[in-house]
């Protein structure tokens, strides 16, 4: 049996085993050592959310602390990645990705493209995601769904601490720019993680339970409250089958539509808030590949269209939970 270990520390250990295989592995961004050129302890902090910690001692030169310019170092890890190394910045929130934007959608994504596949972009942005830790509307969104609508990034949303490895091995291995995505409530998050080095290949969902009523698509941290409402529906009588996305882009269209098809029902449970999201794109998914299949109208289940609230009690409100959603698995199910 394997370990069981946090969701934070499978990122570390994916980092370290990639940093120790390969050299050109390199981490930048702003305090991922946590005291560098200051008085006081070296390897501080490791990063807003400790993930870097214990790996500067390792990899000294390879562990960059920045300015504060996200600027400055997703364009630095961006260039480092076309010039043949393999960068891994941390943007702290992706909240923040206005401030380099133009990096990562204008630039990192169209290299390939542009040059005429002679030039790769292995770079990793890791970024934070998702409200539930009262950091208020300019720390709190989810905003996979911006960048799973620009051609040439691949956007990456582990929801346990086995996918967290083995999805950033393989985004590390990756020739081209990836969005790393990680829930802020998900760093405690215990699981089972082997100790050895493992990939998961992108572009393939996890069929996370099997059930023949309703198919749930999800993702993130909304893959434990999908299966929290799964499970009382089932005492209730109803079989919800759960497909955990993994990869927006690439998306495992085929598996959401085999599931839609045998069940004839689809609620999809996002974070983010609606319009132009990823519940409204796998819902138009099922709606043009699935449609004499469906027996209900599909339903999505997510945040209003509203910033998030700094009120404790009004983000609890907003963020959606397995109340919500097993209210709606109800209604699709009636």
């Amino acid at each position: 049996m394997a370990r069981r270990i946090s969701f934070r520390q499978a990122l570390n250990e994916a980092l370290d085993q990639e940093m120790a295989r390969d050299e050109r592995v390199i981490v930048m961004g702003e305090d991922v050592i946590g005291g560098t050129g200051a008085d006081g302890e070296m390897d501080a902090w490791g990063g807003d959310q400790g993930v870097t910690k214990g790996l500067w001692g390792k990899y000294n030169g390879r562990i960059l602390d920045t300015p504060i310019s996200e600027a400055a170092f997703i364009g630095a890890g961006v260039g480092a990645a076309v010039c043949g190394m393999r960068a891994v910045p941390e943007l702290m929130f992706n909240d923040f990705f206005g401030v380099c934007f133009d990096q990562i959608y204008n630039q990192a994504a169209k290299f390939r493209y542009m040059f005429g596949g002679k030039a790769v972009t292995p770079v990793v942005v890791r970024t934070s995601m998702g409200a539930g830790y009262r950091a208020a509307a300019h720390h709190s969104q989810s905003l996979h769904s911006v960048f799973t609508h620009i051609p040439g990034l691949k956007c990456v949303i582990p929801s346990t601490p086995y996918d967290a490895k083995g999805l950033l091995i393989q985004s590390i291995r990756d020739d081209d720019p990836v969005i790393f995505f990680e829930h802020k409530m998900l760093y405690d998050m215990q699981g089972e993680v082997p100790e050895e080095p493992y990939a998961i290949p992108f572009g393939e969902a996890n069929i996370v339970r099997e059930g023949d009523d309703v198919t749930i698509v999800t993702l993130g941290r909304m893959l434990h409250l999908a299966s929290e409402a799964a499970e009382v529906l089932a005492q209730e009588g109803t079989e919800c089958e759960i497909i955990d996305l993994r990869t927006t882009s690439p998306l495992d269209e085929e598996t959401v539509i085999e599931s839609v098809e045998n069940t004839g029902r689809l609620v999809v449970v996002d974070e983010a808030t609606p319009r132009c999201g990823i519940a409204a794109d796998i819902a138009a998914l099922a709606l043009e590949r699935c449609f004499d299949a469906l027996k209900a109208p599909v339903r999505m289940v997510t945040a209003p269209h509203t910033p998030v609230p700094f009120s404790g009690v009004l983000e609890d409100l907003w963020v959606p939970d397995a109340g919500r959603i097993a209210s709606v698995l109800r209604e699709v199910t009636a």
